[in-house]
């Protein structure tokens, strides 16, 4: 277990327990919910013994688990004697939010069914009081949206050169086929010069050298680049800011074969240059009739 990573989720309920497992999950986490504390060592073995590459867990642990969870700080003592390191993140917020957001959510405090919202906040609190007292990181989350909440676990649980980043999904397409229904942002790029009516270019495709050279090169296609590139570098750090995990760029233009290909290239090349997490797709690009 020395070279993996592993990170138990506690905390008080309404707290932003679950927010916080999704963006571990966006950060390559594997992601187990309301595990009995007892079936952590046993868990860890399994992780350990795998023959997939599982290097970084997280384990939200809660009251939840009921008399079960009584048994975690036993639990913590023999990971602690097995040498296994692991990091508690302990989540909080005080019980005027706790009380607003079962109140939002319409749902009941799992350590009690009636009204007393504020008495079982309280007895809850007093139960995770050893366990708060061996966080590694204690984060109050009454005035973090999860936008915030989100950034704060990337600094935490982030490996540095492979920060959290959103997943970009490049598509071309032709418009006489339909818009792809799942994009993000459309860009029409049927302006520029269409190799469809070349008798030497029309059988080829945007993959091809020639086809990207005749559609690229005119100043006014070099002008729409650079602008287009300025415009997504704005917008994916706007994006990963407010917490959207994916995006799906659509290119179109009349067949989906030749001008949109060869700025979709274009664009996810440049996108893997910053080091985005990219794929690109041609939709229509085995369609027969096209530009």
């Amino acid at each position: 277990m020395d070279h993996k990573r592993l990170v138990i989720v506690t905390g008080l309920s309404g707290a932003g327990k679950t927010q916080a497992v999704r963006s571990l999950e966006d950060l390559g986490f594997f992601c187990v919910d309301n595990l009995p504390p007892t079936l952590i060592p046993k868990f860890v073995d399994l992780c350990t013994e795998s023959k997939k590459d599982i290097d970084k867990i997280a384990l939200v642990v809660d009251v939840r688990g009921r008399e079960f969870f009584n048994a975690l700080s036993e639990v913590l003592n023999e990971l602690d004697g097995m040498g296994v390191r692991y990091e508690i993140l302990f989540l909080e917020a005080s019980g005027e939010t706790l009380i607003r957001r079962f109140k939002e959510t319409r749902r009941s405090h799992p350590l009690g069914v009636d009204g007393d919202v504020l008495h079982w906040i309280e007895e809850e609190r007093n139960r995770l009081q050893d366990i708060r007292g061996r966080a590694h990181k204690v984060i109050d989350t009454s005035n973090l949206s999860n936008s915030q909440l989100r950034e704060e676990i990337n600094n935490l649980f982030g490996d540095g050169a492979n920060l959290w980043k959103i997943r970009v999904m490049v598509v071309s397409f032709g418009y006489k086929y339909g818009m792809p229904m799942d994009s993000d942002l459309v860009f029409d790029v049927r302006f520029m010069p269409n190799p469809h009516y070349d008798p030497g270019l029309g059988p080829m495709t945007g993959n091809d050298r020639e086809v990207q050279d005749y559609v690229m090169n005119p100043p006014e296609s070099q002008e729409f680049i650079r602008k287009l590139f300025d415009l997504i570098d704005f917008l994916l750090p706007q994006y990963i800011k407010e917490g959207k995990t994916s995006l799906t760029i659509a290119i179109g233009c009349t067949g989906g074969v030749h001008r949109s290909v060869a700025l979709a290239n274009k664009l996810s090349d440049y996108l893997n240059s910053r080091g985005y997490n990219v794929r690109i797709k041609h939709r229509d690009i085995n369609r027969k009739a096209g530009s």
